[in-house]
């Protein structure tokens, strides 16, 4: 079944949702232990795991067919509430373990109604560490139920319970003076849970970053359509509230937002017994493929069969509407899975029985359930089929714009495979510029990119040959956002670059022959240094994503000023630095003599060395990416044809600019 709307079609669990339907697997000892076995990091990032492991039990009752609100208030002391209005936990007590099921799953590793069938036929809680890891790993937490005209209520002190499950009055959230009447929602059942991280587990600190939670908030909006979610921080004052009902086609078409489409989204949506099947598909006039999967409500950020099982449908539905209508001019002739990427956006969602999921690894972000790849390799083939047949238009767009593709992939093979070639480690194969390292360790060698001859003699002056190498670079290369990878490679310095590095790139991409495990871009710290940085950081993130996803992506952060005290030289990286450093020596008999740097060339390689190469004193920023489609959004919009978006963005933000002038 294909249509151009996606429509909310969960299937409801059994209205019966009561103890007798909750499971224990083990105890909680583990979790308090090895916090990073459950939640992945017990940094910032595992504090946002925790709150989004308790939205996703509301959004569970949503997918179940329950609850129709979630309501997640972050409050001044850093304390997380989440309430939805679906059915509320049960209370009444466990048969087998004579226990309220509301303490056994807040208490009981593995415990909850997601391990039997007629509570919830689709879930992300299985393998997600649920809400009895979150209480483990909290200093306290809260959970009232709203249940039956009751209201009960249960307290708990790092996963233990403080109090007996007891019915209780409205919780005190409703009445707390920094919450919005909005943001005080009247439920006649649901669940509102609240918790404070425990500061011993999440030592580097609690307080979570709204725009990160958000992100997650928004992503889930688009996945269960028909779903209102409100976020509030009292903390600022911030709020956002989201609903889509156009479900993952919405997805699509906020991908594809500064980017121009060639036609509507393609929805794609088809039942399988228990397992539910749904894509949304548009191609855009870019060069980069832009491709999202999820199960249930989890991102699988690494892909998976589903994912698999859509590429292998999607280049053979094109290869054989091509064929059918003799776009190839000879019979052999043929489109790869590369060339049908090309433009791409696309969504991939399963909806499958939590108890059936079998993800790689304990942060869910790959699934490795077999059967789903010839399921969804069906579906998609089979609907595409009709509506190529149905939309000749679209179908004809869509085959131009990967015919193009196969073309640009045939013109560009020599090249490609000449740079692969030379970028074997042999040392003369590689650029001549190119300062290399001692060491034949990729651990524990380096490369920095350098910005202009002058600055790449003092690198190399100043570098420890052991295992720094340093590549200039000769002005701003290639906005690679715009370009196909042909003309990319044609490009002197992005060659020299590639061949450098030593992996290769596109399809030839060898990831153990990376000669490098630290790539350092090292510009000037001014407008045209921020370009090159700009334009090196599309370059890495669009054709070499390996670099970045696996952090080998650093950029370097030399000093703005030199500070002369006397005798003594210091040097400040900010102006706030800077500021502090004369409210510490400025009131002496010594005047300080302050230069600013305009351009690393202006240091000599001591310099050079001592404040941005020493591993012992420089500063490093490691780049990673947190949000994809943000990420995409704003490659697009800075470096795209488009030209309004860019000029939207630079006169909302130009008050904002930090200019050297």
């Amino acid at each position: 079944m294909v249509s151009q709307k996606s429509k909310n079609s969960v299937k409801t669990a059994s209205n019966k949702y009561t103890g007798d339907q909750i499971v224990v697997l083990e105890g909680l000892e583990p979790v308090r232990k090895r916090p990073a076995m459950f939640i992945g990091s017990t940094s910032l990032s595992g504090v946002h795991h925790c709150i989004t492991e308790i939205i996703d039990n509301s959004v569970d009752e949503a997918l179940a067919g329950f609850a129709k609100n979630v309501w997640m208030i972050i409050h001044q002391d850093n304390s997380v509430t989440v309430i939805d209005d679906g059915r509320g936990i049960p209370v009444d007590k466990v048969p087998k373990y004579k226990v309220s099921a509301l303490e056994i799953v807040m208490t009981k590793l593995h415990a909850g109604g997601k391990f039997d069938s007629r509570s919830y036929k689709v879930s992300g809680g299985l393998h997600g560490v649920g809400a009895s890891v979150v209480n483990a790993l909290s200093e306290w937490m809260k959970v009232h139920v709203v249940r039956d005209k009751e209201i009960f209520r249960q307290e708990y002190q790092r996963g233990n319970p403080t109090t007996k499950v007891e019915k209780a009055d409205l919780p005190a959230v409703y009445g707390e003076p920094d919450i919005p009447s909005k943001f005080k929602p009247r439920i006649i059942s649901g669940t509102i849970t609240s918790f404070y991280p425990d500061r011993e587990i999440f030592k580097e600190g609690i307080s979570a970053d709204y725009d990160t939670i958000r992100k997650q908030v928004k992503e889930r909006a688009y996945l269960v359509s028909g779903l209102y979610f409100h976020l509030l921080d009292t903390r600022d004052g911030r709020e956002d509230h989201f609903y889509f009902e156009g479900g993952i086609s919405s997805l699509v078409e906020a991908l594809n937002r500064n980017k121009i489409a060639l036609h509507d989204p393609i929805f794609i949506q088809k039942q399988s017994d228990s397992i539910e099947v749904q894509a949304a598909i548009q191609y855009n006039d870019s060069f980069s493929e832009n491709v999202e999967s999820f199960v249930n409500v989890i991102n699988t950020i690494e892909g998976g069969s589903h994912l698999t099982g859509f590429r292998m449908a999607l280049t053979r539905s094109i290869n054989d509407y091509g064929k059918k209508i003799g776009a190839f001019k000879n019979g052999d002739e043929s489109i790869t899975g590369e060339d049908s990427r090309e433009g791409l956006t696309a969504v991939i969602y399963i909806k499958m029985p939590s108890q059936n999921l079998q993800f790689e690894g304990q942060t869910k972000t790959k699934l490795g359930n077999a059967e789903i790849q010839p399921l969804v390799q069906t579906t998609v083939n089979e609907a595409l089929d009709v509506y190529f047949e149905e939309h000749p238009s679209d179908a004809r767009k869509i085959l131009e714009k990967v015919v193009l593709a196969a073309k640009a992939r045939l013109a560009a093979k020599a090249a490609k495979d000449a740079i692969i070639r030379k970028g074997a480690l042999e040392g003369a194969s590689l650029p001549g510029k190119l300062a290399d390292c001692q060491s034949r360790n990729p651990a524990e060698s380096e490369i920095y990119i350098v910005e202009g001859d002058s600055a790449g003699g003092s690198a190399k002056q100043g570098r420890d040959r052991k295992f720094q190498a340093i590549l200039p670079l000769r002005g701003k290369i290639l906005n690679t956002e715009r370009a196909r990878l042909d003309k990319i490679l044609e490009f002197a310095e992005i060659k020299d670059l590639v061949i450098a590095l030593g992996m290769g790139i596109a399809e030839s991409l060898t990831p153990e022959k990376l000669r490098y495990h630290r790539i350092i871009i090292m510009t000037d710290a001014d407008v045209d240094g921020e370009h090159i940085r700009t334009l090196l950081l599309t370059f890495f993130y669009r054709h070499l994503p390996y670099i970045i996803n696996n952090k080998h992506l650093y950029i370097a952060q030399p000093p703005l000023f030199r500070i002369a005290l006397g005798r003594d030289v210091q040097f400040a990286f900010t102006d706030e630095e800077l500021e502090k450093t004369l409210k510490k020596y400025g009131t002496g008999k010594i005047i300080p003599s302050i230069s600013r740097y305009k351009g690393l060339g202006e240091m000599n390689p001591d310099q050079l060395w001592e404040t941005t190469m020493n591993p012992k004193n420089r500063l490093l920023k490691q780049v990673t990416l947190e949000d994809t489609i943000y990420a995409d959004e704003v490659f697009t919009m800075l470096m795209g044809n488009e030209v309004m978006p860019r000029k939207r963005f630079i006169q909302t933000h130009a008050k904002s600019a930090t200019l050297d002038v």
